[in-house]
């Protein structure tokens, strides 16, 4: 039977919680969802107001490359979530390898997102023919911002998570740049039946 001195012994602590990323980047992501709150709000409401109007211009984007952007989005998500994963298990490289793979989904996303700008450019389509087509821009283009953004982030992180600067103990700014991508992947899972797929 344990003696009263080995009883009072405190048993091991409880693991501290702690906030995965930087608090800075959490607060951008709140300030980030809030503005494209109300850009999806005024999207809505315009679209009530103009359902015409918005139904012939949703007819001119291409929902396969929403799909396939789509697609692109999340695979990068699940990439840099493989990548955090590898680094916490102290696999360096493989989690550079995970980071690469999230990079070129990024840069997939931005390449298939230019060529369908350019396709509405080239048929003359501008943000001053109509509300549709201002709001499209707006939404699209400032998303399209972030994930460059995102996808910069990606490449500035490959190095060092290669050359082992991250570990177990010490993953914050990968963290941090995982959660800045899933914010892109979450705007865009709203953004994409709002303009492409909801008539």
């Amino acid at each position: 039977m344990p003696s009263d001195a080995t009883a009072a012994l405190p048993g091991p602590a409880p693991a501290q919680q702690r906030l995965v990323g930087d608090l800075v980047v959490w607060l951008l992501v709140l300030a980030e969802l809030l503005t494209f709150g109300i850009l999806f709000a005024s999207f809505a409401v315009t679209r009530v107001r103009e359902r015409a109007l918005f139904a012939a211009g949703q007819a001119t984007l291409d929902l396969s490359s929403g799909a396939i952007n789509t697609v692109l989005l999340v695979s990068a998500s699940w990439c840099v979530a493989r990548s955090v994963h590898a680094v916490r298990a102290d696999q360096s490289r493989t989690g550079a390898r995970w980071l690469l793979g999230a990079l070129t989904s990024g840069c997939g996303f931005l390449v298939l997102k230019t060529v369908e700008y350019v396709h509405k450019w080239n048929e003359g389509i501008n943000v001053a023919e109509n509300s549709f087509y201002l709001l499209y821009v707006m939404l699209t283009g400032f998303h399209f911002l972030h994930a460059a953004v995102g996808c910069i982030l990606f490449a500035v992180l490959w190095r060092p998570t290669r050359h082992g600067a991250y570990g177990p103990g010490n993953c914050h700014a990968l963290e941090t740049g995982a959660v800045f991508w899933h914010m892109v992947d979450l705007l865009w899972m709203l953004l994409f039946p709002l303009v492409y797929v909801l008539r």
